[in-house]
């Protein structure tokens, strides 16, 4: 009887285990639908959750390990620096709503980067900061962030963080999770005796760790679809988001004679110049080249007639209009977009509307 009573026992004791150990899991498999993912290393996974659950447009956050060779590594073993791995996160977001290098503007004002033997009280290698990227573009990005900290002059050491491609990355045990939620006096005086905050406050100000990051230059991230529809007219939702097009001489700028830029009405990106711009008999605004090229990406049509060249916006992926090789000199191109992809920003609103740095084209 004693037998069966033990055997019972073990089985109820294995299957609260699985439940346990799944439910980070089953967190980490929900919050990937609609969301991008990074993965980052900056000591104390509980701190840097909490941190990144207090920014706008995350999804959710993973405690975890990532960096090693062990699989399914266990705390005691990361902590006591077995196994290679790093106590991580993986910050699930909203791409809509943030963009990588705004993940690592925040993840910079919230770590020491330039501590390569751990952070602040927890020492040792796996309590170093990292950056695993998931793809050649995180890599880029997280180099020229890194770079960027670098020059700014904030740290007098050499930034330490390391930026490393991701391999594997394994959810902490259950009561790793949300830590600071569940465990609030544990976690505020694990804090603030770990000296984190004051590292931080000192560094960076307080105000500065909690200030919402600014996108990085040319960076215009796309609203959500549901965003996008309510703030759009009906005219211009169906042109940028279904590939339409408006009535030619009905539409707002194509006799529109003032200087100054024009921008993806979804996003803000930079896109066209007056200068660039010129009658083209078509009834739509035409301009002979792009104001900024690496906004605007083509592809090729075949939905009508014969074979056309589409022009999109790169960061709002709006549909403008399309290219034809008809245009005037220098370039022989004719860039004919539809008004209602675009928005106009007069030359002496440029510096009010944020766009300060084109002021200078009008110079003359």
């Amino acid at each position: 009887m004693r037998a069966v009573i033990f055997i019972i026992m073990a089985l109820v004791f294995a299957v609260s285990l699985g439940l346990v150990v799944g439910r980070a899991q089953a967190g980490a498999q929900a919050a990937k639908e609609n969301s991008a993912v990074a993965t980052l290393a900056g000591g104390c996974f509980w701190c840097v959750e909490a941190d990144f659950e207090k920014l706008p447009g995350v999804v959710k956050v993973i405690s975890g390990y990532s960096g090693g060779e062990e699989v399914n590594p266990t705390y005691k073993q990361v902590s006591a620096g077995l196994t290679g791995h790093l106590e991580s996160v993986q910050v699930y977001y909203d791409p809509a709503k943030l963009s990588y290098g705004q993940i690592l503007d925040w993840f910079w004002r919230h770590i020491d980067p330039t501590d390569g033997g751990g952070q602040f009280v927890d020492r040792g290698p796996q309590y170093r900061s990292a950056i695993f990227y998931h793809n050649e573009e995180q890599r880029k990005v997280a180099e020229e962030s890194k770079a960027r900290l670098a020059a700014s002059g904030v740290f007098k050491k050499p930034i330490a963080t390391e930026i490393r491609p991701f391999k594997s990355f394994y959810p902490a045990e259950d009561y790793h999770q949300d830590y600071y939620k569940e465990n609030p006096l544990r976690y505020k005086y694990y804090r603030h005796g770990s000296g984190r905050d004051q590292f931080l406050d000192k560094t960076w100000g307080e105000e500065a760790v909690s200030r919402l990051p600014a996108p990085e230059d040319g960076a215009y991230p796309r609203p959500s679809q549901a965003e996008i529809k309510a703030r759009l007219t009906p005219l211009q939702y169906q042109v940028t988001q279904e590939e339409g097009t408006e009535p030619a001489f009905r539409n707002e700028y194509w006799d529109n004679k003032r200087a100054g830029i024009y921008v993806d009405i979804v996003t803000g990106e930079p896109l066209f110049s007056s200068l660039d711009k010129y009658d083209s008999g078509t009834g739509w605004p035409s301009f002979t080249k792009p104001l900024e090229p690496g906004n605007i990406v083509t592809r090729e049509d075949r939905k009508l007639w014969g074979v056309r060249t589409e022009v999109r916006s790169r960061h709002g992926d709006s549909h403008l209009g399309h290219v034809f090789n008809d245009g005037p000199p220098p370039t022989g191109l004719r860039y004919c977009m539809n008004s209602a992809a675009l928005k106009f920003i007069a030359k002496e609103d440029l510096e009010k509307e944020g766009y300060g740095k084109y002021k200078a084209l009008f110079a003359k």
